[in-house]
């Protein structure tokens, strides 16, 4: 049963995905992937809060833990774009959009991760 739950959790974050990377896109526009970057933002600060609430505060349990950041976090989250379209900034030769992307997410990442269990922590 666990294994349908991380299925119907990871379809949940596809449609998620999908729906809050296009609607920033569409807001932000341009070449910079605003879109992918507020997707991958908001599940390192997700990542953080559950996982913390699972593991100190005790008030999601170690299944519901698995489905929400294997199924629905694996699905919403998205590294692969992320690479994809750092390759397409390196190709259009825009070098300092592209280490932009790479510095930006990777320190927001953390940040956000380390906002979400600090969120957690305070609640």
């Amino acid at each position: 049963m666990k294994i349908i739950w991380i299925a119907l959790a990871g379809v949940l974050g596809t449609l998620g995905r999908y729906w809050v990377g296009g609607l920033v896109q569409r807001a932000y526009g341009g070449v910079f992937p605003w879109g992918t970057y507020a997707v991958n933002m908001a599940g390192c600060f997700l990542f953080g809060f559950v996982w913390t609430m699972a593991e100190e505060r005790l008030i999601i349990s170690g299944e519901a833990r698995s489905i929400i950041l294997i199924g629905f976090m694996g699905a919403f989250t998205t590294f692969s774009t992320f690479i994809f379209e750092t390759d397409r900034l390196l190709k259009d030769s825009q070098w300092a959009l592209a280490a932009g992307n790479i510095a930006l997410q990777n320190v927001s990442g953390v940040a956000f991760l380390m906002l979400g269990i600090a969120l957690s922590r305070f609640l």
